[in-house]
């Protein structure tokens, strides 16, 4: 196949235009076909904007063809396909156990099921259909079910989040494409494969869910929801047994076990104090906190494009600054078009996320503005220094707002003092909400970075800093306060025990959170082939 680069459009045109780019460029008829394998937003010379292309072209005479085209911007074009691992799957050998039905996880049992393992897949959480009548009734009545919330249920903390795939993860091996495949196999628009900042959004990333648990049924994968791991038994050092709680029938069971695979998504607290106790060896992992801001989205779309118009996609962005003393600012899960939400998943306390649909349509973007801790900040002797740091700071918000979420205007959040109102426009949110003053929630030292970015980000997006921003507190799951420590093989010291996933320490991200659990899946193959 021809791989062409930088293919300029004008941002409304059609597919029939596109290819007569396409034959222009090569010098050929209309007998060819072609895939696209990029497409993004050039805004460099806005408000007059384009998309760019990239394809992968195939045709008669390819080699005649480059050479006749003779372009910098043409090359010969060899896309890596994923397969899954050779195998050896027999009927005495015990089924891989999977803990969390989060991307890593899910990704983990789809390998191992399409190889034929029949995994045993545990879930805290409910079926997405019904943790999606929970997450409602939650937003609407404040009424939490600590096991099927935001953060637990199928699909993990994403599905309600706005779905975003990109990720700095590099893999030539095609596993990032196999997963962006996968979700299209399942339900998604054939577009995360080509955009350059794909999304799925939470209404059909629940469709997707579904759609992939059948398949995992078909393949003889037990899946058992509200199942909680309890347990770890280990003989000379290597995994034997869990022992699982069924919330339905309030009885605990003893399921044999020789490879574990450990994705239990960074709010398995109960999990990380259970490991501690084991002795499973941990560490503590940095992190960041801050708070979700909000503005309008047509402020960002003129930034980004120049114009507000309305054809084009919600406009996203991505700011970041250090600062003197070692603490970065940044901007984490930016929500073009999306929504504030309670994403609490333990009584008496408060942390808030930020979602999207499909179709990036509220008035208002958000993302979280985070202020990165410093080793003085944790006790680092501690695994479990930097999620008793993330306990206190959400205690204290569920404490300010009384189960609401707490909100203050920038300018107060400078002034010290509670919002009475909002400024020229209001808040998007999927939960009730309260005015109050977020200082003291953060360390008086992150307060002062977090104040220096948002100044910092005004002189890059004109309005950043405008001091009817609004503020939600407090953002403080942005990623595992804990690493599960584990070998070059992906194995802990405890033999069959795989970490695996953002709750491990090892992701940062949906996408990049299934393709460890691949990863995983072919290391648990692997040593199944040795034996």
């Amino acid at each position: 196949m021809i791989r062409i680069n930088q293919i300029k459009m004008p941002i409304e045109h059609t597919s029939a235009e596109l290819e007569a780019k396409i034959s222009r460029i090569l010098k050929i008829s209309n007998d060819f076909s072609y895939q696209i394998i990029k497409k993004s937003i050039d805004s460099r010379k806005k408000p007059q904007l384009f998309y760019i292309y990239s394809v992968a072209v195939e045709c008669k005479n390819e080699n005649a063809v480059m050479k006749k085209a003779g372009s910098k911007d043409i090359s010969v074009y060899h896309p890596t396909k994923y397969s899954i691992p050779s195998h050896c799957v027999t009927e005495s050998m015990n089924r891989p156990v999977v803990i969390g039905a989060g991307p890593a996880g899910l990704f983990s049992a789809l390998v191992l099921a399409e190889a034929g393992y029949r995994p045993i897949l545990i879930e805290r959480g409910k079926p997405v259909e019904a943790r999606e009548k929970d997450v409602t009734k939650f937003w609407e009545t404040g009424v939490l079910n600590p096991n099927s919330n935001v953060i637990f249920g199928e699909g993990g903390a994403g599905t309600f989040s706005d779905g975003k795939l990109n990720t700095s993860v590099k893999d030539p091996s095609g596993r990032i494409r196999f997963v962006l495949e996968t979700f299209v196999r399942f339900g998604a628009d054939q577009s995360i494969l080509y955009d350059n900042k794909p999304h799925i959004g939470t209404d059909v990333l629940v469709t997707i869910m579904k759609n992939m648990r059948a398949h995992l049924i078909s393949l003889g994968c037990d899946i058992r929801f509200e199942s909680c791991m309890i347990g770890i038994k280990c003989d000379a050092n290597a995994i034997c047994s869990i022992t699982v709680l069924d919330e339905q029938k309030k009885q605990e069971y003893e399921l044999e076990c020789k490879q574990l695979i450990l994705a239990p998504g960074h709010g398995a607290r109960d999990t990380f104090v259970m490991l501690q106790k084991l002795q499973i060896p941990m560490e503590p992992k940095a992190f960041a906190v801050g708070f979700r801001v909000e503005h309008p989205q047509e402020m960002i779309n003129q930034f980004a494009y120049g114009t507000d118009i309305h054809r084009l996609p919600a406009a996203p962005y991505k700011v970041t600054s250090n600062f003197p003393g070692g603490r970065g600012v940044y901007s984490f899960c930016m929500c073009p078009g999306g929504y504030v939400v309670n994403a609490s998943s333990e009584e008496g306390m408060l942390v808030v996320n930020g979602m999207s649909y499909s179709g990036r349509n509220s008035k208002n973007a958000n993302s979280a503005i985070i202020v990165s801790l410093l080793p003085e900040d944790l006790d680092w002797s501690d695994p479990l220094s930097g999620m008793k740091f993330q306990m206190e700071i959400e205690r204290k918000t569920y404490e300010l707002g009384q189960g609401k979420i707490p909100q203050q205007l920038l300018v107060d959040f400078k002034n010290n003092h509670v919002s009475d109102s909002y400024g020229s426009y209001g808040s998007m949110t999927k939960s009730a909400t309260v005015l109050a003053n977020l200082r003291g929630i953060l360390p008086s030292e992150m307060e002062e970075s977090f104040l220096a970015g948002m100044e910092h980000f005004g002189k890059i997006i004109p309005g950043f800093d405008r001091d009817d921003a609004i503020l939600s507190g407090t953002e403080s799951r942005t990623s595992s306060p804990v690493r599960i420590c584990r070998n070059q093989s992906f194995e802990s010291d405890v033999k069959g025990l795989y970490p695996c996933g953002e709750g491990a320490g090892y992701a940062g991200g949906i996408t990049s959170a299934a393709v460890d659990g691949i990863k995983v899946a072919e290391a648990v193959i692997a040593q199944s082939v040795q034996q």
